[in-house]
């Protein structure tokens, strides 16, 4: 017997990640950038790691980037994600200096270090857009 798989988990946005989460529904990566000493950051957090300044600004990514490195999940880290093995993970190096870790959709074995990627968004609930890279 099949046992139906549970939900899966859902981000909460704070006050500091909201815009980011806002941008993603839009089809827009949103970083944030110290208004204080220019430091573009990600994840959204509450202060810069360069200055420890609160103010902030956000900016639009341009999308594309550089793989860093990979991984080929086997094991589900939540059993929501069980249908989904195996499931690549790539680090990209974004060209606004900051890197982010999403789902790739291609196949793994053509991944090598420094390839060209670009950001999709992949809409997972009507309140729920994340992002995942293809080779571009």
């Amino acid at each position: 017997m099949n046992t139906p798989l549970p939900p899966r988990p859902s981000p909460e946005p704070t006050v500091d990640s909201l815009p980011y989460w806002t941008g993603l529904r839009e089809h827009r990566l949103c970083l944030q950038q110290c208004a204080a000493c220019g430091t573009t950051r990600h994840y959204p957090r509450p202060l810069c790691a360069t200055c420890f300044s609160s103010a902030v600004t956000w900016i639009n990514a341009q999308g594309t980037g550089e793989v860093h490195s990979w991984t080929v999940a086997h094991h589900a880290f939540h059993p929501a994600f069980k249908s989904e093995l195996p499931y690549t993970l790539v680090t990209v190096d974004l060209p606004e200096g900051v890197r982010i870790l999403a789902p790739f959709r291609g196949d793994s074995a053509d991944l090598r270090l420094g390839l060209p990627v670009r950001l999709i968004f992949e809409e997972i609930l009507p309140e729920l857009t994340l992002p995942a890279f293809i080779r571009g």
